[in-house]
């Protein structure tokens, strides 16, 4: 999962990242809404975590412009406006969620989570796809009922696929939701962590459909 961070606080957003990278999510970060603008209209993010208190050009006019744009990721809204209209006005121009400053790093992660799993569709924490369970919310993975050990590459790439399990997840979709944004990609890099997924959790259930990309299937469970 792939999360835009637009922040003005440096400390701030440092810390924020630091916690999502822990969890395994991989973070862009701007510091100014011209540049978290311009992000979130050309990049692909699985949820955004946006100030409303930015240089340059402020959250919810960045907000209101991506909506008009059609880019429809999920929005947490993080700020310190706890006034009614600060948060009328954001839910009007197309925030999914309000959070106001002091906060848990860790509410933030449950609440991002929640957000992109309820934007692939899924109202239920817990996804299964054969002997494979993904538990959405918490961010955890099981096969056969045993913990199963990832990488960041690996869980990010996993739980896109799980969060469109028997949907084909194009490749170029694969590579911009693991990576960040100043990330050197290899060529191949998918396909080693591919290769690395059924290692771990058998050779059939990641399905590489020629030409397009991968899919994850329980019919090879």
């Amino acid at each position: 999962m792939r999360i835009l961070l637009v922040e003005d606080d440096n400390v701030l957003a440092d810390g924020i990242a630091r916690a999502l990278r822990a969890e395994n999510f991989a973070v862009d970060h701007a510091g100014n809404g011209l540049d978290g603008g311009h992000l979130g209209a050309t990049e692909l993010y699985d949820a955004v975590v946006l100030d409303l208190g930015l240089p340059i050009k402020d959250g919810v006019t960045v907000l209101r412009e991506w909506r008009a744009e059609r880019r429809d990721m999920p929005v947490l809204v993080l700020t310190a406006r706890d006034g009614w209209s600060e948060k009328v006005a954001a839910f009007k121009a197309g925030a999914d969620d309000y959070l106001t400053k002091p906060f848990r790093v860790e509410e933030v992660v449950l609440r991002l989570r929640a957000l992109v799993r309820r934007a692939a569709g899924h109202a239920g924490a817990i996804l299964t796809c054969g002997k494979l369970v993904f538990d959405a919310q918490l961010g955890t993975f099981e096969l056969e009922g045993l913990p199963l050990k990832l990488t960041a590459f690996e869980w990010r790439v996993l739980s896109a696929l799980m969060l469109r399990k028997e949907v084909v997840v194009d490749r170029a979709d694969l590579i911009e939701r693991v990576y960040e944004g100043d990330a050197d990609v290899d060529s191949n890099s998918i396909e080693v962590i591919i290769g690395r997924l059924r290692k771990k959790i058998g050779p059939t259930m990641i399905e590489t459909v020629r030409g397009r990309g991968y899919r994850v299937t329980a019919t090879g469970a």
